[in-house]
């Protein structure tokens, strides 16, 4: 990495608005050109105006606050141009589920975060131009998710520019949001979505930036959002480990460090949901540890991947530009020096417990070492359109902060599956299928359980069940006569390259298989059946968090009728070898504790 960020301590609001200015070097042209190649879906007139709006995230912030930025005129004019309907970088009239929608939110919440700097400054024009192209708005379908937000956010931009309110349309994309309401501050991306860092950086984003500019107009709405974004602050917290890593789980990981903007979106909004230097402490350490990984090119630009550059695990919305959407968390540079958000002395985050069931995603969120580790237990969530890797952004048994988890390039053979924390079936050895849609779902204060059907005659029930370090997986297996090979795999394990790999510490055998690397160390045990351990060489570029990985895993050929198989898996951040914190026993035939026919025996 050459950005200058790496030598940056990041406890300053001069330090957070110098790494802001380094992120922004390379974006000099705010003519709509495309910073890489436009491999996304959208065309490159799409992509351009996505590189043109996404920055206004982190550069309007700035503004507001004071900073000055060289091309703020340009920024305006670009305004000005993208929606005059004669000029040649007309965004283009807005049609059904537009992407152009997307990217007019960022516009429309800089003129709005930054009105002295970016609103007052446009032509009049200029501002009936936009005020017409928001206007559209009314006209066009809509996805019923959080892109409601877009037209509301629109919709106070345009009133700022002139416009009539239109306290109708407003209020009715708002009650369709607050349908969303999944209790304890989670929302489901529209009516039986998904939840996951959405809820963060998109519904309480939005909602804390409506909570402030709406206060006055619609005082019980927005109680009702700040409200639900003090109740949601605890739940997510649990999502960070004490290096300021979040859970990298669900779509959308090229955003980021946008995993942060729902703390910075607390203090703009004045809700101290935590303690200020609890939420100051949360932002920066995510912040950190983003501004540590490689994930700029050699122009200093963000390009997408997770923590390292890697297209592959993106979804086909995905652009050049994409990345940027980062930036919205740098919205508390809108706030002056003397907030006590910017006064607070930054302090660790309150432990929230070894153990913290969260049922409205479906998970069970444990710590261990510190802190250091947080991982998840997963009953499974829906996943958006049919997503790319959508079993393996919802439906892996566990997501970690250490070891992150593995998409798949294929499901012919192991080796391309991305199989780690997931138990893949197959039928000839070649061909492989894992868990994507669950059903009959329980959140209880220590396990996750659903059901999951590899084929439609094959039902299987998988509970997992927190011990940290360790989980324990049991799966009662019904095979309807299929006669089936299984492959479990563990947490990926990193490795520097098959021409240097040291296999110190890697074992396999009877029952058992362990590994460790850069990451740490993962065993898999198991706990009932005859399986054998293997150390499983994956498809380099399939983990979300390192490059080259190997996966501990249990394998079995030709399992037939009704059965059960269980393992139990640890996982640290060191090469150390932690005893399993519980017994395991068999009960008598017949009898059942709790649906699984075994004994889990903590010691009391």
């Amino acid at each position: 990495m050459s950005l200058p960020l790496v030598t940056n301590p990041l406890a300053t609001r001069a330090e957070v608005a110098r790494a802001l200015a380094a992120l922004c070097a390379p974006l000099d042209s705010t003519d709509g050109a495309i910073p890489g190649f436009n491999a996304g879906r959208h065309s490159d007139a799409c992509a351009a105006i996505e590189a043109f709006a996404r920055p206004l995230w982190g550069i309007a912030p700035w503004l507001a606050g004071g900073g000055s930025y060289k091309q703020a005129a340009a920024l305006v004019e670009g305004i000005a141009r993208g929606f005059d309907p004669a000029d040649p970088l007309y965004w283009g009239d807005p049609r059904d589920h537009d992407q152009r929608l997307v990217e007019c939110a960022a516009v429309a919440s800089a003129l709005l975060v930054a009105p002295a700097a970016l609103l007052d400054p446009l032509p009049t024009a200029a501002r009936e131009n936009l005020v017409r192209w928001i206007a559209r708005l009314g006209d066009v379908r809509v996805p019923e998710t959080n892109w409601l937000f877009f037209r509301v956010l629109a919709n106070l931009a345009a009133e700022r520019l002139g416009a009539r309110h239109d306290a109708a349309r407003i209020a009715a994309d708002m009650d369709r949001i607050e349908s969303f309401d999944l209790g304890d501050g989670w929302y489901s991306d529209g009516q039986g979505g998904s939840s996951d860092h959405y809820v963060a950086f998109a519904f309480h984003f939005y909602g804390l930036l409506y909570a402030r500019l709406e206060a006055g107009r619609d005082p019980e709405r927005c109680a009702r959002l700040r409200d639900r974004a003090s109740r949601f602050a605890r739940d997510y917290a649990a999502w960070f480990d004490a290096e300021g890593a979040a859970l990298p789980f669900g779509r959308s990981l090229s955003y980021r460090f946008a995993q942060g903007a729902f703390w910075g979106a607390l203090a703009w909004a004045g809700v101290e949901a935590l303690p200020w230097g609890e939420i100051k402490g949360l932002w920066l350490r995510n912040l950190r540890w983003w501004l540590a990984r490689p994930i700029v090119d050699a122009q200093d630009r963000l390009v997408p991947g997770y923590a390292y550059p890697n297209a592959a695990i993106g979804e086909d919305y995905i652009g050049p530009a994409s990345p940027y959407w980062a930036f919205k968390t740098f919205l508390p540079l809108a706030l002056p020096e003397g907030h006590p958000f910017w006064r607070a002395t930054e302090t660790a985050a309150t432990d929230p417990g070894a153990i913290v069931a969260q049922p409205a995603p479906r998970l069970v969120v444990c710590r261990s070492e510190e802190g250091r580790h947080v991982f998840a237990l997963c009953a499974g969530q829906p996943a958006p359109w049919g997503l790319r890797h959508d079993a393996a952004r919802y439906a892996k048994f566990c997501y970690s902060t250490r070891f992150g988890f593995s998409v798949g390039t294929g499901t012919s053979g192991l080796t391309h599956g991305g199989y780690d924390s997931m138990l893949a079936l197959s039928e000839d050895g070649v061909e492989f299928r894992s868990r994507r849609e669950t059903a009959d779902i329980e959140i209880g204060e220590r396990h996750a359980a659903s059901t999951w059907r590899p084929w439609p005659d094959v039902a299987i029930r998988t509970w997992l069940i927190a011990a940290p370090p360790w989980h324990v997986r049991v799966h009662r297996i019904r095979t309807a006569g299929r006669r089936l090979s299984t492959f479990e795999g563990g947490f990926a394990i990193a490795h520097a390259g098959i021409d240097r790999l040291d296999t110190q510490g890697w074992k396999h055998g009877a029952r058992k298989a362990a590994a460790q690397g850069a990451n740490g160390r993962c065993e898999i045990v198991d706990l009932e059946g005859e399986r054998h351990g293997l150390v499983l060489m994956a498809e380099p570029g399939t983990n979300v968090l390192w490059p080259r990985t190997a996966i501990p895993a249990l394998v079995e050929n030709g399992r037939t009728g009704d059965s059960w198989i269980a393992c139990a898996v640890l996982g640290v951040t060191d090469h150390t070898s932690i005893a399993m914190p519980f017994r395991w026993t068999r009960t008598p035939a017949g009898r059942q504790l709790e649906g699984p026919g075994f004994v889990l025996d903590f010691g009391g």
